[in-house]
């Protein structure tokens, strides 16, 4: 408890939140990037920000007034039986929602969707082309982690089940490995998946291994050669880097800027946030019963 009081008090979550006005908010859209409350709150519960703060209210109702306006809802278009939607955008609310302890009335409804929106193969996709029929690696693997969180808080069997379905869509490519040729993926944005990106995370081996971590799903052997390539990153220090920086560092207001300073980038400078995600996966699947 002391240490997740000094995350609220040290530099990185007190620069997340300077741009806050006298009524809490942050006066960009909510999906800024990387200063709107959408991310400001995912990047708090991934820095472990002490959950409860009633002074982070504001910048969830900011959010959720985004996410539930009746005319964005209207515009989410169904075709061929698939509803496309950047299911990301509702599994990182949830997920931070649950984490910062900040739920209200209208985070079952985001559950509820998340679980309505789900494709036949497991993941979510926004993509509106008629022949679209498979779920995007950068849709799906947010919302399961923000449907397991919410499963696993509450006991809701429909949002494990949501988040079983998808972890396995992810699972039956052994993470990052196309199941028809076994060539790695290719995303049509949010670059390598091979690669660490950080701050911003959508898909990418650590990203993908953290989640599986969360769900008690490392032991699983189609991990193994995620685990492997994670581990073959590991610096002479012991640390992990930052392979792709996605987020710039700037005083002012920038597209895709940030305030706060994320440490040292570069395939072969140790970054401390990543080393200590890294490693944490690493104790999850020794955990599991990997081999050190």
């Amino acid at each position: 408890m002391a240490a997740r009081a000094e995350i609220a008090r040290e530099g990185i979550a007190q620069r997340l939140l300077s741009e806050r006005g006298l009524d809490g908010t942050i006066p960009h859209h909510p999906y800024s990037k990387w200063r709107g409350a959408h991310w400001v709150l995912a990047a708090l519960a991934d820095l472990g920000y002490p959950p409860g703060d009633p002074s982070l209210i504001p910048l969830r109702d900011q959010v959720y007034d985004w996410l539930f306006d009746e005319k964005r809802l209207a515009g989410i278009p169904t075709i061929n039986c698939r509803t496309r939607r950047c299911a990301s955008q509702e599994g990182n609310a949830l997920y931070a929602t649950l984490a910062l302890a900040l739920e209200d009335e209208r985070t079952p409804r985001l559950t509820e969707w998340l679980v309505g929106w789900q494709w036949p193969d497991g993941g979510w996709n926004c993509d509106k082309r008629l022949e679209a029929r498979k779920s995007s690696f950068q849709e799906t693997v947010i919302p399961a982690r923000g449907l397991w969180a919410y499963g696993t808080r509450h006991g809701y069997e429909p949002a494990l089940r949501a988040a079983d379905r998808a972890a396995e869509l992810l699972l039956s490519r052994r993470l990052l490995w196309r199941r028809r040729d076994g060539q790695l993926v290719s995303p049509d944005w949010a670059g390598h998946p091979d690669r660490i990106h950080f701050p911003i995370q959508f898909y990418d081996v650590l990203f993908a291994l953290q989640v599986m971590a969360e769900m008690g799903r490392l032991g699983d052997p189609r991990c193994a050669d995620a685990l492997d390539l994670l581990e073959s990153k590991r610096l002479s220090d012991g640390g992990f880097p930052v392979e792709i920086r996605n987020a710039e560092t700037a005083a002012r207001v920038t597209a895709r800027g940030t305030y706060a300073d994320w440490g040292p980038g570069g395939r072969t400078r140790a970054n401390p946030l990543v080393s200590l995600a890294a490693l944490g996966v690493m104790r999850a699947a020794q955990e599991a019963g990997r081999e050190s």
